[in-house]
Order: C-alpha cells, then structure tokens, then sequence
C-alpha cells in the first residue's frame, strides 16, 4: 500500500502521524511524508521598489520549518512498532496545498492519502478555504481525515 502524509507542523498534523503510525499496513507499504510550502508573493506598496530581501528570509524559514517536520514525522514513523518496517521518503513540495497534495497522490500513484482536520468552521472553511476538504472531494483514491477536536492548533519550531 502507498500512503501519501501530508503534514503541516500542526497538532492536527501530529494526531495524522500518530494514526499512521498505530495502523496495521501490509509488509511491503510505501509511506510517502510531504510537506507543502505556499509560495510568498511580495506585495508592492505605493510605487516603490519591493525589498525581497525580507519575503526571501521567510521562505527560507518556511522551508526550514517545512524540513524539520517531515523529518520529525519519518523519525516518528521509524519508531513506531507498526510502520518502522515500511519504506518512508519525505519531501518538501511547493505550491497550494490542496493542489500539490492531490497532483502528488495521482503521480505517485497513492492508494490513501492521510491529513489532519483543523476543524475550522463553515465560514473559516470558506474564507481560508479547506485542504482536508479539498483532499476528500477530489482525491482519486481514498483518503483519511483524522479529526482532533479540542486540540489547540501550535505549530512545533
């Protein structure tokens, strides 16, 4: 079986590896970890020349976070009774989530794609849009949503 993870350094995301990791999967499963990174657009203010200097800084420190975690959630897997047998990559994708996430399960040929929920409201779900949502509507296989309610949402540094 391929397992396509997708985490975000977020509790949610957490309870999501956690899951994994307490599954019973076939011996020769694939655990495929991906974190995405959204694109940091600068913004220009009046006429004036966009310093990029800054917008660079934080997507190095988008990609830092974003390797840090993956890493973490392959240690993680690795230590699980249940998954440290399978063959776990990572990487660190680009884009919008809901997209990336989606094109990569198809690509890499997916049979479960696994994500936390944030468990944002209906008007917080249209306004910053869902990509748990987004995942289940669209995937081509099947996906796992673990709900966490009342879990605060931190993020790991």
């Amino acid at each position: 079986m391929k397992i396509l993870l997708a985490t975000d350094a977020s509790a949610h995301s957490d309870r999501a590896i956690d899951a994994v990791a307490r599954q019973h999967f076939a011996d020769d499963s694939e655990i495929y970890v991906v974190c995405v990174v959204e694109h940091i657009v600068p913004m220009a203010y009046g006429m004036g020349v966009v310093d990029t200097t800054t917008y660079d800084a934080m997507e190095r420190e988008a990609n830092d976070l974003a390797q840090s975690t993956i890493e973490r959630a392959a240690a993680r897997l690795r230590s699980s009774g249940e998954t440290a047998r399978f063959t776990i990559t990572t990487s660190v994708l680009s884009g919008s989530p809901k997209h990336v996430i989606l094109n990569t399960a198809e690509s890499w040929g997916a049979d479960l794609i696994v994500v936390g929920s944030h468990g944002y409201g209906a008007v917080d779900r249209f306004l910053l849009g869902s990509v748990s949502q987004a995942v289940a509507l669209h995937a081509k296989c099947s996906v796992l949503i673990v709900r966490t309610p009342n879990v605060s949402d931190t993020t790991h540094a």
